[in-house]
């Protein structure tokens, strides 16, 4: 059987993905979009994909069929990607959406999302802004008559979007408005529109009608209509779906990328052999615990504990039992759970009350106060379930600390500080090896559960994702966790576990490999009294900029002039070879233009304000300084395309369109070099004893698989890029476990030792499994180098080199290349804070490390070390 082909993996094919990625942002998406959102690597990706797509296969062309599909992660920030594309799609003509799902409470969240400015999680820019047009986003209930120079939106579920397309009733949305004007339909949770395509009826057979058929009717009513898709749980294993969406699948970012790239929680199954109130406490243990440790780091966050029942009956009796409990509680209670059978983290909550001479009497009151029953939200009836919708949306800002339900709490339940899911029943649906539906179900719970709470501790931190992979004893590690608490049922947890993997919340296997420091190594004098030289994060004002950065000023805007070509051919006869117009290139500086024109374009852009511009460049004096000076604007190029006679006389209309494109590129610039923090110059020292450590690694593990991450290097079975580490005293650690470049580096390394041991008296080569960070020079962005090479001269014993190395896999080689360029600069920009007359330090980055481009760029750099 022919596989079918992705949309995506066609746009690879004939875009090239190196294009595709290198593609500047639309200010339309980074200008329009909530800044407090910074956008991830992979939603950042996804708006590429769609730009492209739009550019290439869309714009300019007969516009049919235009349906994609973005797969995406629970919790991944689907409605930001959807909130950045109509933003998008507003700036190309369109004014109209339909945003449609099958669930009340999803259109209530989205709702408040797109609409209300003072929610936490509101989407949109406070300042809308379209080529130099402020624009608002409304709500409308049909298209007849509407705000031409707005974003409207209509929402509605699938059931009363089917209603109102097949019954015509007066002042409502009808078919008429998708035949009249071109509208994007936007479908949250597609999954559930595809009834008809599972049972092998074909898409556009109107004969049948259904919910499928209803948006398939109104997609096609107007060929400039757009429909595009979004669902976490689309099954491509089923040979309709398949035919159906992968043509059609853009984006592919699923739940096992999502938990691999650091995005959710790590989920835990605490199986216990107790009573549901027993278990519930234990939750509540936990729960506690976390606050406390939250609070311990200056973190007013909240973790909240689901109760989850089998039936409403059974829910309403545990509220009740549970609420009582709390009043009763006393410390006796809590001391029984820390018996001889309890679970290694119950234990350590108890070490920690103790080492924290936290009395247990205190934290059973604290847990009284924290639990009581104002506190506890039940949600069972339909009625009860919509009116606390709103109070579950935001379960991060108010005082609930515990929800009791069924299954009210499924799609759409968009929370980010639940904890612990304790499962209050017992029993198994299903005595078949197929996964039962109410386990998938529960799998599919803790998915959204699974959602990582953001934190941070250092400055540096990312914030929303996770910390302590690499550090599993650290005590924050738990607030990286999910517990799910069941009682011990070993086919149950089975069960289970095959749907979490199957969802992509687990991975297949997991290994845990021990990284230790060889004892020959420990005993050198460098681990006992050596040292590594590292900067910190600083605080940014901003007060020492004195002009645009060199990475905006050597940025050239390309302009494209419109060739005003046009052609007559006769429609029977031969076909005539189109007409050409030679096209030629002129490059102009902006100091080339007059400077009345260059401020009449500044003066139609509100972020150029001078007082608005003052917060980006606290130096500036004047309009007339950013115009002329070398500094900021004069120095900055443009290159203009178009026949001859117009690109070397420009009119005031084409210069102003040039200069507008320019203003955007360095607004945007700006925009995302305003951060708080910056890498400072100076480099301390620390103990490469207290730095380079033992540590306790887990790995997602496929023996079979090609991903080398996890794979033994010194075990010739595992890895082909064997190389038995415990024979090279220069290497520290008694294995590598890295990616496959990283591998093919040490080789590299491993050859060329026997040069470096002429000039060197000590070399050292050590792997960085997060155990530094270094702190980019210009905006503070964090960088592990992977390797950590220490050299000590033979002539001289007192100067030693320090050497940071980034191998770098052809995928990340652009990406990642501020590093590279931060590594390079790294040698002639450092400070260091003095140890001591006898001893001096150099500090040196090289180029990444990458075997394709290795003899062009990493090689020439390396030989610079032995030329010293």
């Amino acid at each position: 059987m022919v596989e079918i082909k992705a949309l995506y993996q066609t746009l690879n094919e004939e875009l090239g993905k190196r294009h595709i990625e290198a593609i500047e942002l639309p200010s339309s998406i980074t200008h329009n979009l909530n800044p407090q959102f910074f956008l991830r690597a992979y939603q950042t990706k996804a708006f590429k994909y769609f730009v492209n797509y739009w550019q290439e296969y869309f714009a300019g062309k007969p516009r049919n069929n235009h349906q994609l599909l973005f797969h995406m992660a629970t919790g991944s920030g689907k409605t930001l990607i959807m909130a950045g594309i109509m933003a998008y799609l507003y700036e190309q003509g369109y004014r109209n959406f339909v945003f449609f799902v099958n669930s009340n409470n999803i259109i209530d969240k989205t709702r408040d999302n797109f609409l209300n400015h003072t929610s936490a999680k509101y989407l949109f820019s406070q300042n809308l802004n379209c080529k130099d047009k402020p624009f608002e986003i409304r709500e409308v209930n049909n298209f007849q008559a509407y705000e031409a120079s707005d974003l409207n939106i209509l929402f509605t579920n699938i059931q009363e979007l089917h209603l109102a397309i097949n019954s015509v009733r007066e002042n409502c949305l009808s078919f008429d408005d998708f035949e009249q004007q071109k509208i994007v339909l936007i479908s949250d949770e597609a999954h559930h529109i595809n009834a008809d395509t599972k049972k092998g009826k074909q898409a556009g057979d109107l004969e049948n009608v259904s919910w499928e058929t209803t948006v398939e009717r109104i997609f096609r009513a107007n060929p400039a209509n757009v429909l595009l898709e979004f669902t976490a749980t689309i099954d491509f294993s089923d040979p309709n779906l398949a035919a159906k969406y992968r043509p059609k699948l853009l984006f592919d970012y699923p739940l096992r990328e999502f938990r691999q790239d650091g995005f959710s929680k790590e989920v835990k199954i605490l199986q216990a052999d107790l009573m549901p109130l027993q278990r519930a406490l234990q939750a509540v243990l936990l729960s506690q615990y976390r606050r406390k440790l939250f609070a311990k780091y200056k973190k007013l966050l909240k973790p909240v504990v689901l109760f989850k029942a089998k039936t409403i009956k059974e829910s309403q009796a545990f509220y009740a039992e549970f609420n009582l409990a709390i009043k009763h509680l006393t410390p006796a209670m809590l001391e029984a759970l820390n018996s001889a059978q309890a679970d290694p983290i119950i234990k350590q909550i108890f070490r920690y009350l103790a080492t924290q001479q936290l009395d247990l009497a205190n934290f059973v009151a604290e847990i009284q106060e924290d639990f009581a029953e104002d506190k506890l939200i039940c949600v069972n009836s339909q009625d009860e379930s919509q009116a606390k919708q709103l109070a579950l949306n935001s379960l991060e800002t108010n005082d609930y600390r515990a929800v009791f339900a069924v299954d009210k709490l499924n799609e759409g339940w968009d929370v980010l500080n639940l904890f612990d899911i304790v499962r209050l029943y017992d029993t198994k649906e299903s005595a078949s090896a197929k996964i039962s539906k109410t386990t998938m179900s529960e799998a599919q719970l803790i998915g959204r559960g699974a959602r990582y709470c953001p934190f941070q501790i250092q400055p540096q931190d990312l914030l929303y994702s996770r910390k302590y992979d690499l550090d599993l004893n650290h005590e924050l590690r738990i607030c990286e966790e999910l517990y799910y608490h069941s009682s011990h049922n070993p086919r149950y947890i089975h069960e289970l576990h095959l749907a979490l993997k199957e969802i992509g919340l687990t991975p297949e296997q997991t290994r845990e490999r021990r990284l230790e420091l060889k004892e020959s190594f420990k005993q050198t004098g460098l681990y006992k009294t050596g040292k590594i030289f590292l900067n910190k994060p600083i605080a940014y004002n901003r007060e020492d900029i004195k002009g645009l950065s060199p990475k905006i000023k050597q940025f050239l805007v390309k302009i494209k002039l419109q060739s005003g070509m046009t052609q007559v051919t006769t429609a029977f006869g031969e076909e005539e070879a189109p007409e050409t117009i030679a096209l030629t290139f002129k490059r102009y500086r902006l100091s080339d233009f007059n400077p009345t024109i260059i401020r009449k374009a500044i003066a139609r852009k509100p972020f150029y304000q001078f007082a608005n511009l003052k917060n980006y460049l606290p130096q500036l004096s004047s309009i007339s300084e950013f115009i002329s000076s070398n500094c900021y604007l004069a120095e900055l190029e443009l290159e203009v395309q178009g026949p001859l006679e117009r690109v070397t006389k420009l009119s005031a209309e084409e210069k102003l369109l040039a200069l507008a494109q320019v203003l955007e590129h360095v607004e945007t610039a700006l925009l995302a070099e305003a951060l708080c923090f910056k890498g400072s110059r100076v480099f301390y020292p620390q103990d490469i004893s207290e730095v380079f450590t033992d540590k306790l690694l887990t790995f997602s593990w496929d023996a079979n698989g090609e991903q080398e991450h996890g794979k033994s290097m010194n075990n010739s079975q595992e890895t082909r890029f064997h190389l038995d580490l415990n024979q090279h005293d220069w290497y520290v650690f008694n294995d590598c476990f890295g990616t496959a470049e990283e591998k093919r580096f040490i080789q590299y390394f491993a050859a060329r030792f026997p040069e470096l041991k002429q000039k060197y008296a000590e070399i050292y080569l050590f792997r960085n499994e997060k155990q530094f960070k270094l702190f980019n020079f210009a905006d503070g962005r964090a960088l592990e180098p992977d390797f950590f090479l220490y050299l000590t001269a033979k002539d001289n014993t007192a100067l030693h080199y320090q050497v940071f190395i980034e191998p770098k896999g052809d995928n990340l080689l652009l990406y990642d290349r501020w590093k590279q360029e931060f590594l390079v600069a790294l040698k002639d920009l450092y400070q260091l804070e003095t140890l001591g007359q006898d001893d001096h330090y150099v500090l040196w980055g090289l180029p990444f490390y990458n075997e394709a481009s290795c003899k062009t760029d990493f090689s020439p750099a390396f030989n610079q070390l032995l030329d010293v």
